[in-house]
């Protein structure tokens, strides 16, 4: 598919769910940093369609919050595979990726895993001091990955935002 942005970031969370909103937050920045190049998906949870949105990315970056993530983050590669559900979301980035597979008949575009960690879930609570440190030291990593190191908001955010 010609004319899709060759990076694909797919956040994974919930912004009412204290540090499940820890995907969501790094989308909002990301599309307010305009790195040229890069489409955000922000999803409550990952679906079967969203292996369509793999078709004509050479990226894709999926962001969540982990509960038993080292802290600050951890990143990896991930590749496909239908029977690797262990997250709470409906499907895991893994059987995005294997449904691709399935659907194109073709390898997916290369994927990585971009997991912060989170301390409290609760309903209603906003992001926990621990996890708006550990989206501070994600931030840097993921507009590397995206190919827009060095940039900022350009709507005059702070580096931060609890909103």
């Amino acid at each position: 598919m010609s004319g899709r942005a060759p990076v694909l970031v797919l956040a994974v969370g919930n912004p009412s769910r204290g540090d499940d909103a820890i995907g969501p937050e790094l989308a909002v920045r990301l599309e307010a940093a305009a790195v040229p190049g890069v489409e955000v998906v922000d999803e409550f949870q990952l679906q079967v369609e969203n292996a369509l949105d793999l078709e004509g990315r050479e990226l894709v970056v999926f962001i969540d919050a982990g509960m038993d993530t080292p802290a600050p983050f951890d990143l990896r590669d991930v590749g496909p595979d239908a029977e690797f559900a262990h997250t709470t979301h409906a499907i895991s980035p893994e059987a995005v990726l294997a449904t691709y597979v399935r659907v194109r008949g073709e390898a997916p575009p290369r994927s990585v895993i971009l997991c912060v960690r989170g301390e409290s879930f609760e309903l209603g609570e906003p992001l926990s001091p621990a996890a708006v440190a550990n989206v501070e030291a994600a931030w840097p990593r993921l507009l590397e990955l995206c190919g827009g190191a060095g940039l900022a908001p350009k709507d005059g955010r702070p580096a931060y935002s609890a909103t």
